[in-house]
């Protein structure tokens, strides 16, 4: 069983789609624990609902960044998990985490990373006035969306197409994107980058085993 705790902080909508593709039906992929910092957000009863465990870390003021980490670290490490995908949450991890799961902990960001970084990709992607946008799954470290990109998907963005528009298609793509990317680290089809270089290789050459 290839075990995934999934980090939201809001609906958690890219989390059903890994529950509705993924969740013991391909590759023994099971996820194992939902973490949100946010008490009460729906991604933690979607988890519910699918008898999944969850945790919740919320901000305190008198608790710092690192220890939080550390202790959704201790939970996550608890739950056997052999991925950690951050999918809408929204805070920045601190080594106390990340040194903990080495080339373990992916990100969806809704554009064509290094463009647009930050918390709302699609507003800035069309304020810039570009005409292709996408979806980007990486690696985390410690900066804003600058880990190494393991898989990219564009979309063209329609004359005069407002934000309710090019989000929904966003939001369609990136709950294909990300569901087929876990598959593939289930199936060890992704390798990190060696040693001095930022390229991650995927062997995306067979096709899945459901239909995207």
């Amino acid at each position: 069983m290839y075990r995934v705790a999934v980090m939201a902080s809001g609906s958690g909508s890219n989390l059903q789609a890994i529950l509705d593709r993924l969740h013991h039906q391909v590759a023994g992929v099971e996820v194992a624990l939902v973490v949100s910092d946010v008490p009460g957000a729906l991604a933690l009863e979607r988890a519910e609902r699918a008898d999944i465990p969850t945790a919740v870390f919320p901000v305190h003021p008198h608790v710092t960044r690192e220890e939080r980490d550390r202790a959704i670290a201790d939970a996550i490490t608890a739950a056997s998990a052999d991925l950690i995908v951050l999918a809408g949450y929204m805070r920045m991890l601190t080594p106390p985490l990340l040194e903990r799961f080495p080339w373990r902990v992916i990100n969806l960001h809704p554009a064509l990373l290094p463009a647009f970084p930050g918390t709302d990709g699609i507003r800035d992607a069309l304020e810039y006035g570009v005409k292709v946008t996408g979806v980007t799954v990486h690696f985390v470290d410690e900066g804003m969306d600058t880990g190494p990109i393991i898989r990219q998907e564009s979309l063209t963005v329609g004359e005069g197409e407002g934000r309710v528009s090019l989000g929904e298609r966003i939001h369609a793509l990136e709950h294909r994107v990300l569901p087929r990317v876990v598959e593939l680290f289930a199936t060890g089809k992704v390798q990190p980058p060696e040693r001095g270089s930022r390229l991650v290789r995927v062997d995306d050459s067979e096709p899945s085993r459901i239909d995207w």
